[in-house]
Order: C-alpha cells, then structure tokens, then sequence
C-alpha cells in the first residue's frame, strides 16, 4: 500500500510560480512511475507529466517548458515546480504512482491562479 500527500497549492498571480510535492509512504518509492494530473472545473481529469523509475519524464503540450517533474527517491518525494503560470493552469492538482497493477492517487491540491 502506498499513500500519497500532496502540499504546495495555493493562489498565485499569473506569470507566477509555484511548486508541489507529493510525499509517498512505503519502501517501492524507487520502482514507481510518479505522475502529476488535474481537474479544472467542469473538465476531465488530465495528466499533466510524469517520471519514471529511471527519471524519464514527459509532459503534455501545454505544460511543455514550463513545468519540471522531479524525484528524492531517497525522501520519497516527486515535485511539480510550475513556472510562468496561466489561468488556465487553475485545477486540482493530483499526485498518483504506478507500478504494473497498481495505481495510486493522492487527494488533491488546489492550484488557483488569479489576479
């Protein structure tokens, strides 16, 4: 069993910067694919970027040069730092792990940002 906690959401203006993290329980940390999904109001739950055991990490378009997944395998802890950030970035922010079968989601932070 792996348990997730997100932290770092909050309100921020745009073209500002914010970074989660997202902390793991238990001893898999290291052979876990850790992504970052959101939900914005109304809309589906959409993967924003993901690392993989090895620290490949891939994004989507819209999040492509401005946002960095990253990993303490020995913290056990996966970051999103977000950077010049848009309205449209406003969401939920997820933090969830895989391996083979399982899947794992944390709670959720709230990412709001708003002039």
């Amino acid at each position: 069993q792996v348990q997730l906690v997100e932290s770092g959401g909050g309100l921020v203006q745009p073209g500002g910067s914010l970074r989660l993290s997202c902390a793991a329980s238990g001893n898999i940390f290291t052979s876990l694919t850790m992504g970052w999904y959101r939900q914005a109001p109304e809309k589906q739950r959409e993967l924003v970027g993901f690392i993989t055991s090895g620290g490949t990490t891939r994004y989507v378009d819209s999040v492509k040069g401005r946002f960095t997944i990253s990993r303490d395998n020995a913290g056990n802890t996966v970051y999103l730092q977000m950077n010049s950030l848009t309205l449209e970035d406003t969401a939920i922010y997820y933090c969830n792990a895989k391996l083979g079968v399982l899947n794992y989601w944390g709670q959720g932070t709230q990412v709001t940002v708003s002039s």
